[in-house]
């Protein structure tokens, strides 16, 4: 009989350091509902190193296939400014 395996437990400001953000970035995560910590170590937080990388990647917008999501929309009848286009009547 084995004994499962438990997922490795970092702290926030070492989650942080791992996704290349400031670990208010973390603590925004977890206020913000995209990251829920795995556990504490007194009063520190937990996270399972994956759930940050999902949490960053959520965060940056990042595709299936690992690129950028495009957020720019072009306003009816016109340009990503809303200036009328010059072939528009």
């Amino acid at each position: 009989m084995s004994i499962p395996e438990r997922p490795t437990l970092i702290p926030g400001p070492l989650a942080a350091r791992e996704v290349g953000v400031a670990p208010a970035t973390i603590r925004k995560w977890v206020q913000l509902g995209h990251l829920r910590p795995a556990g504490r170590a007194g009063r520190a937080q937990l996270f399972r190193l994956e759930d940050v990388f999902a949490a960053e990647r959520a965060a940056r917008g990042a595709t299936d296939d690992g690129r950028a999501r495009r957020t720019t929309r072009r306003a009816a009848d016109g340009d990503v400014y809303g200036t009328p286009s010059s072939n528009s009547t």
